[in-house]
């Protein structure tokens, strides 16, 4: 693997899957050739959270590519350099997510956010949850956190959530009102 195009690689198939999108190949199943697919397992990718990216763009907007290959960026890092490019052997159970309503310090979605984020980091996001949702940009934006800042503070912080929600709640409290 040329890790140095990995940026190069990841646009390619990217931009692929757009066009495939388009033309109406709309599932995850479908939508990447097996060298696509490869390419992104390779890198600690599912070809579901690619799909859910070209999904959420064709019908929101956003997140944009730039956003996803930001996102992408630290997942890759932390699954060649903290899991020795070795996938996760479990999957996150969406049961086991707090409630969208809960809060932290006041804060809604956070305590949610974080698990999932989490297991974004890690590889163990089911099919079923995308990092980076409609609801998880909703708090991105008015918190003005980027997705893959919060991602990178997870791992910054990695067992420590007092650690990541006192960022937050810094965060928060700078804001205008």
């Amino acid at each position: 693997m040329n890790h140095y195009d990995f940026s190069t690689g990841f646009r390619a198939v990217y931009d692929r899957a757009t066009n495939r999108f388009a033309r109406g190949d709309a599932t995850a199943a479908t939508l990447l050739s097996p060298s696509d697919t490869a390419f992104l397992t390779a890198n600690g990718i599912s070809a579901q959270h690619l799909y859910d990216y070209v999904d959420d763009f064709a019908g929101y907007g956003e997140p944009s590519y730039d956003q996803a290959h930001a996102i992408e960026l630290v997942r890759r890092d932390y699954f060649h350099n903290a899991q020795n490019s070795v996938p996760a052997p479990t999957t996150l159970d969406p049961e086991t997510l707090p409630a969208k309503s809960d809060a932290v310090r006041g804060i809604s979605w956070l305590p949610r956010l974080l698990l999932k984020a989490r297991a974004k980091l890690r590889g163990e996001l089911p099919a079923a949850l995308m990092y980076g949702c409609g609801g998880d940009r909703a708090f991105f934006k008015q918190h003005q956190i980027l997705p893959h800042e919060f991602l990178n503070l997870v791992w910054r912080f990695e067992v420590d959530d007092n650690a990541v929600i006192d960022w937050v709640a810094r965060r928060v409290a700078r804001l205008p009102t």
